[in-house]
């Protein structure tokens, strides 16, 4: 395969999945997307041995062509990725093409969430461990789409909200990989930079074209509270946009179940009661609300203990009285599965006891796992 390049160093990380397969040097699939790599040897033998296949992001009119393709999401993460960084390259350089751009990703994106819904839900949980810049923008994306849908927001609003999503935190894209690694008390300088991010990111959106309205309002307003203490303007209440809200609450979750250098990230259980709070003079009380509707009490990607002792990963929320479904991969001795067995969750055999957190997740092919082809 000649359009296979040499992963670069710093692109993997240990006990994290892989976001792409990995190939070596004659095609041949060396690892599946969602191995996790266990030591620094398997890490030094992927970059020596390793390759994957980059993607040809194309003119941005070819963003725009309805892709008639089956949606995977997993196999798609990449593509995702990579459109993401030439888009917001592309508004930082002030390309006449990057309003094309930010209307084709925005479209991808939802195409993606709409085809795949548990799978592209599942995205934000199975890659929460160590996020880099752009995977985190491309969850808030994500979480904007569904807690938009289920909010019952307009769709044209709810499309602006996605492309909101998707640029609100440009200016932080140059420091927010090194503030995240940082297990030190933020300087004043690096305050600033966040307090101005929304404002520096309207002006390069401006300055590439981009200058919808409630697009720029809605970055403009993402960091205001509803009891006014935010920033910049000091608003309050009614007087923020529930798109706003909705793009706060998508930042506010992500931080909570994400590690970071100086802190350990949340169980989804810890997550849930927190955003239960947020209902209480935080938000308008429908926007956490319809977020734990979109995520269930087990949302899609995460690990959980069942009744029999298997342990297995959630792969599609609950429908009606059926539910949520867990594909075992570990049975109860601890013993892994040569395969997968899908789990019923609401039968009693196969009920939830408790999520499980482990410390280096166990590797997974998802594509397989959720049922798409390779």
């Amino acid at each position: 395969m000649s359009d296979l390049i040499r992963i670069a160093p710093g692109a993997l990380t240990i006990g994290r999945p892989l976001p792409w397969d990995v190939f070596d040097a004659e095609g041949n699939v060396l690892l599946r997307q969602g191995y996790v790599i266990q030591t620094n040897t398997q890490l030094e033998q992927l970059y020596e041995r390793g390759k994957f296949k980059p993607r040809n992001i194309g003119r941005p009119k070819e963003q725009l062509e309805e892709d008639l393709r089956p949606c995977n999401p997993f196999a798609d993460y990449a593509d995702l990725l990579a459109t993401l960084e030439a888009t917001l390259n592309a508004i930082t350089s002030e390309d006449p093409t990057a309003q094309k751009r930010l209307l084709g990703l925005t479209r991808m994106l939802e195409r993606t969430c709409e085809q795949a819904p548990d799978a592209a839900l599942a995205l934000v949980h199975l890659y929460s461990i160590n996020p880099n810049i752009y995977e985190q923008i491309l969850f808030y994306g994500i979480l904007c789409h569904f807690i938009a849908q289920q909010f019952g927001l307009e769709r044209k609003r709810a499309s602006v909200l996605t492309a909101s999503a998707l640029t609100a935190n440009l200016a932080l894209v140059p420091v927010a990989d090194q503030l995240n690694a940082s297990n030190h008390v933020l300087t004043s300088d690096q305050r600033a930079v966040i307090r101005k991010h929304p404002l520096r990111a309207i002006q390069a959106l401006q300055a590439a074209g981009i200058t919808n309205k409630l697009l720029l309002r809605i970055i403009a307003q993402h960091h205001e509270q509803y009891d006014g203490s935010g920033y910049p303007g000091g608003l309050a209440g009614s007087d923020i946009l529930p798109e706003a809200e909705i793009l706060a609450l998508s930042e506010r979750y992500i931080a909570m179940i994400t590690k970071r250098a100086y802190r350990s990230r949340m169980t989804i259980t810890e997550a849930r009661k927190l955003i239960v709070t947020l209902s209480d003079g935080k938000f308008r009380p429908a926007i956490p609300r319809s977020l734990l509707e979109v995520l269930g009490d087990y949302p899609p990607g995460i690990l959980v203990r069942l009744d029999n002792n298997e342990v297995g990963v959630v792969t599609k929320r609950a429908v009606r009285t059926r539910g949520p479904f867990v594909k075992a991969i570990i049975g109860p001795r601890g013993n892994r599965y040569n395969g997968t067995f899908e789990r019923d969750t609401s039968q009693p055999e196969y009920g939830i006891t408790r999520p499980e957190e482990p410390e280096v997740m166990p590797s997974m092919d998802f594509s397989l796992m959720w049922g798409f082809r390779n």
